[in-house]
């Protein structure tokens, strides 16, 4: 039996009229309330012609609305000492302040207006992508992010899904007002958006002033995004680096699929820590990486795991013999004793993002947009620790016999092709 001293949330949950869900959670002990609006709309949402208008339109939020300009909503917020702030990921985007209890409904005030009343002037639009074609340049010249964005548009080829959320320099040029538009009407439904807030916060208020704020939106089916299929396959950039920085992975799971967790284990096994397989062998033995982790990213209908380290070029090769021994040691030999020690690390991360108010809301929102429904640690902690060391070496299993997708940049002579890496874990195809 489980005993932990966080404590479970007690959330109150209301529906509006158009489909808008609206969750509270009074935490008493809590001076401040932090809230915040999640869309469950992100870059996978978009058509081609549309790559990285999501993310387009998150920094747009705070340029300016019919009855705030840009500085008016940075000082509303500021004023009574709040902060405002909003991400874009693959599937959903999110709307977030925190405040003083008292001072609640200002934050909602605005993040109402940004959602629903911005103007998306000519000018600001200007600037914002003058910004965004910045943030996309920084990632060009950072290979070790570049790197996971290349191992993306591989393992999706040719799918939202698998494209970089920033978008390239010519849609991004190509973006206009009527874009924005258009966009939030289709993807914005009061049906895929949940206002979730914790801390210093009443229920009633709460649900009032989101009807005050939201409930005018009208109430239309929410638009299924495209259903994503792997490809796998290579993606290399050979450049003058000092450094090759290379990704190897296989297809996973969604977060909906029976054999999440034990994937996830078998991640945190591979290169969750510093007592992990990859890290003990790649960094502390052979001094191949400064470091080396496994990965399992989860999607509403999909999944990618993967492996990622940066190495000399002369050490590319090696690098991927040992990744590769590594794996394939694991799915026959893992113990008790790993799996009691990835559960702890599960276990400690998700009860972390319990620990305050910011971490509460995002989980809230984000079950609610996934499941329709809350879902208690208890019930979570209870899947993990029914996970044996053959549930994981049967996931690490599952994993490794999909086709393998590989993305390097730098100094890559040495890797060997995506056919050899396949036959290491496959053998010869007919």
């Amino acid at each position: 039996m489980n005993h932990h001293f966080i404590a479970e949330p007690r959330i109150e949950i209301t529906r509006l009229s158009n489909g808008l869900t609206v969750a509270t959670e009074r935490m008493p002990e809590i001076a401040t309330a932090t809230l915040g609006v999640w869309v469950g709309a992100g870059s996978r949402n978009e058509a081609p012609e549309e790559h990285g208008l999501s993310h387009l339109i998150e920094h747009m939020a705070f340029k300016g609305t019919a009855r705030r300009s840009a500085r008016q909503i940075a000082e509303d917020i500021e004023n009574v000492g709040g902060e405002i702030n909003a991400a874009t990921s693959v599937e959903s985007t999110s709307y977030t302040a925190r405040v003083l209890g008292e001072n609640v409904d200002v934050a909602l005030d605005v993040i109402g207006d940004i959602l629903t009343s911005s103007t998306f002037a000519a000018a600001e639009l200007a600037r914002e992508k003058s910004v965004i074609l910045q943030e996309y340049a920084a990632v060009e010249d950072t290979p070790d992010d570049l790197v996971y964005d290349a191992f993306m548009e591989r393992a999706f080829t040719g799918q939202a899904i698998g494209r970089p959320i920033l978008g390239t320099p010519t849609t991004v040029k190509g973006f206009d007002a009527a874009a924005i538009h258009r966009f939030m009407e289709r993807e914005y439904v009061p049906e895929k958006m949940v206002l979730a807030a914790a801390g210093n916060v009443d229920h009633e208020a709460i649900v009032a002033a989101a009807e005050h704020a939201f409930g005018h939106l009208p109430a239309r089916p929410a638009v299924e995004a495209e259903h994503a299929r792997y490809s796998g396959g290579a993606h290399l950039l050979p450049r003058r680096l000092e450094q090759a920085n290379i990704v190897l992975g296989w297809p996973g799971l969604s977060f909906k699929d029976s054999g999440y967790y034990a994937t996830h284990l078998f991640a945190h096994v591979l290169g969750g820590g510093l007592t992990s397989r990859l890290w003990h062998e790649v960094r502390e033995t052979r001094g191949l990486a400064y470091a080396i982790d496994a990965f399992h990213w989860p999607f509403s209908d999909c999944g990618l795991f993967g492996i990622g380290a940066g190495t000399a070029g002369s050490d590319v090769a090696e690098l991927v013999d040992v990744i590769f021994d590594t794996v394939t040691t694991a799915i026959e030999t893992i113990d008790e004793s790993e799996i009691v020690r990835a559960k702890a690390q599960m276990k400690v991360a998700l009860l972390a993002a319990l620990e305050t108010p910011g971490g509460r809301i995002e989980r809230t929102a984000r079950q609610l947009l996934a499941w329709g429904r809350l879902i208690p640690s208890h019930e979570i902690i209870a899947k993990v620790d029914a996970l044996t060391p053959d549930d994981v070496r049967s996931a690490g299993k599952h994993v490794l016999a999909g086709l393998p997708t590989v993305a390097a940049i730098g100094p890559i002579d040495g890797l060997p092709s995506i056919t050899e890496i396949a036959e290491r874990l496959h053998g010869p195809r007919a």
